[in-house]
C-alpha cells in the first residue's frame, strides 16, 4: 500500500535513490537538525491526516537557526513540499515522516560555520514505536545534559547518542523504556518521550528547564487534558520517588503517541494497570490525530483531494 519516496536535492525521487556521500560532515559530527512527524490513516474517511505539521516545521527551522543554517524554505513551503510527497507515496496507512537539515558539505572539521546546508524529507510506514498497550521503564544511569551542554530543547542529531544509550540500556535490563533524571537529579525524560504522571487528581509534568524537548505531543495533550478533561496541569520538576508513588504515568511523542507506564524500577504505577486519566487522554488523543474531533481539526493537515 503505497511506495517510500524522498525529498532529496530539491526533487522527490525512490528512497532507495537518496545517497549522501561518506564526508558529509552530519554524518561524521552530528550536525544535523531533525523532526518527527506521523501521518495517521483515517480509514472511515479514507483520508491521511498529518500531526500538527506547521508546528513540526517552525521546530525544525528554529533548531536550523540555532546550527547557523540558513534554509531557502517557509514553513508553508515545507508543508507543501512534504504533503506531495505523500501523495506520491500513496500511503494509506499510519505513516512516519522524517525531515532532516543537515550541514552538506562534504569536509572535516569540527564547527558550525562556513559550511553548506541541505534538507531531506523520508516517508515511510510505521506502527507503534513501543509495541505494547503499557511499558515498563527504569530510571536511566544516563543523564541528560544541560542546556550549556547539548541543548535539549533541539532535535539535533548529536544529542540523540544520550537517548541511544538510555534506550539500548533499558532494552538490555529487560525493560521497554528508560527515564533520564536531570544533572541535579529531577526527572527529565524517556529516550523518545515526554513524560506525565497524576497524583491527587493533577496531571504533572517536567518544566522545559528540565532538559527536556518541548515536545508537540506533550503540548497537544496538555491542551486535552485541560478543555476537554479540565484537569489542573502542572509544569513543574518532579523528584524520582514520585515516579514509584505516582497514580498515573504515560509517555508522550510523535513516534510514540500517547504510551502507559505500568511499572518503573520494578514497582507498579498505582495498581499497574492503565488509569482512568491516561485512558481517557488516550481515547482522545487518537481520536483528535485521526481528523474525528471538529473541534482540533487545525491540527491535522489532509493529504489526499477526496
Amino acid at each position: 500500500m503505497g511506495t517510500s519516496y524522498a525529498y532529496f536535492k530539491k526533487q522527490i525521487i525512490p528512497l532507495e535513490d537518496a545517497k549522501i556521500g561518506v564526508m558529509t560532515h552530519a554524518l561524521h559530527y552530528g550536525t544535523g537538525v531533525f523532526e518527527g512527524i506521523r501521518g495517521n490513516w483515517n480509514n472511515e474517511k479514507k483520508q491521511m491526516y498529518i500531526f500538527r505539521l506547521k508546528e513540526h516545521y517552525t521546530r525544525l527551522l528554529t533548531g536550523a537557526k540555532v546550527l547557523k543554517m540558513n534554509l531557502p524554505y517557509t514553513v508553508d513551503e515545507l508543508c507543501k513540499i512534504t504533503i506531495d510527497l505523500i501523495k506520491k507515496c500513496g500511503f494509506k496507512e499510519d505513516i512516519y515522516i522524517r525531515p532532516l537539515a543537515y550541514k552538506s558539505s562534504e569536509t572535516f572539521g569540527v564547527r558550525l560555520h562556513n559550511l553548506d546546508c541541505d534538507l531531506l524529507i523520508v516517508a515511510i510506514p510505521w506502527g507503534r514505536y513501543i509495541d505494547k498497550d503499557t511499558c515498563h521503564c527504569c530510571v536511566s544511569t544516563w543523564h541528560r545534559p544541560d542546556d550549556n551542554v547539548m541543548p535539549p530543547q533541539l532535535k539535533s542529531t548529536g544529542i540523540y547518542l544520550n537517548n541511544a544509550f538510555t534506550k539500548t540500556e533499558a532494552v538490555e535490563n529487560g525493560f521497554d523504556e528508560g527515564i533520564m533524571l536531570t544533572p541535579d537529579g529531577h526527572v527529565s525524560e524517556g529516550s523518545g518521550e515526554n513524560l506525565f504522571i497524576v497524583r491527587k487528581g493533577k496531571l504533572i509534568t517536567p518544566p522545559i528547564c528540565d532538559s527536556i524537548l518541548d515536545g508537540i505531543t506533550r503540548n497537544s495533550v496538555m491542551e486535552l487534558a485541560e478543555k476537554e478533561l479540565g484537569l489542573e496541569v502542572l509544569e513543574r520538576s518532579i523528584d524520582r520517588v514520585e515516579l514509584y508513588i505516582a497514580e498515573e504515568c504515560f509517555l508522550t511523542g510523535t513516534a510514540a503517541h500517547l504510551t502507559p507506564v505500568s511499572e518503573v524500577d520494578h514497582r507498579k504505577v498505582g495498581n499497574g494497570e492503565i488509569g482512568p486519566v491516561t485512558a481517557k487522554l488516550k481515547d482522545l488523543y487518537f481520536e483528535a490525530i485521526k481528523g474525528n474531533i471538529a473541534k482540533y481539526s487545525s491540527w491535522c493537515t489532509p493529504v489526499y483531494n477526496l
